[in-house]
């Protein structure tokens, strides 16, 4: 594998986004729901007008994972409000670590999750925290690894469908 790049995402970076978004969604999530609740999602959740609203959001930023040109993975990290829950000034959330199915086992959610952390020790950051599908368990045991620990759960709902996830953390040094 040649060596792997992150960039920093704009809006010029939209339709690559989507494309990642829709791609890597579906290839984890759609053998445990209907195809149509599947479409349906997608399309709401990586239309044009949604990401281009969280790419304006100041307190949010994407990261795409690149080998050559060719875009295999990314992150969305948000603090301050962008926050989906927590919205703790303290915290740092990882809303996003998406990786083409091709991609897993070859350090691309390291790299991208080792992004995160940065940004969290740069901006002075007290802990991460995310929300993972309690059936994702290679994510689970992904954010176990790099020293998350369980602290609640939620409820996603993807259409009629309701998933549990679990939230997790790490406390920063």
């Amino acid at each position: 594998m040649t060596s792997i790049t992150i960039k920093k995402a704009s809006l010029e970076d939209l339709e690559t986004l989507q494309n990642v978004g829709r791609e890597t969604f579906y290839e984890t999530f759609a053998k445990h729901n209907s195809e149509n609740e599947m479409q349906k999602y997608l399309d709401k959740s990586f239309a044009s007008e949604k990401l281009t609203k969280e790419l304006n959001t100041i307190d949010s930023q994407f990261f795409i994972a690149w080998e050559n040109e060719n875009p295999i993975g990314y992150l969305k990290v948000n603090s301050g409000k962008a926050q989906t829950e927590l919205q703790d000034e303290t915290s740092l959330e990882i809303e996003r670590i998406y990786v083409k199915s091709e991609y897993h086992g070859k350090k691309v959610g390291q790299i991208l999750y080792d992004k995160a952390l940065e940004i969290a020790v740069q901006e002075k950051k007290k802990y991460l925290w995310l929300g993972v599908w309690e059936e994702n368990i290679r994510a689970v045991n992904f954010y176990k690894k790099n020293g998350f620990v369980e602290f609640d759960k939620h409820i996603f709902k993807l259409g009629n469908e309701e998933q549990t996830d679990l939230m997790m953390r790490k406390v920063l040094d």
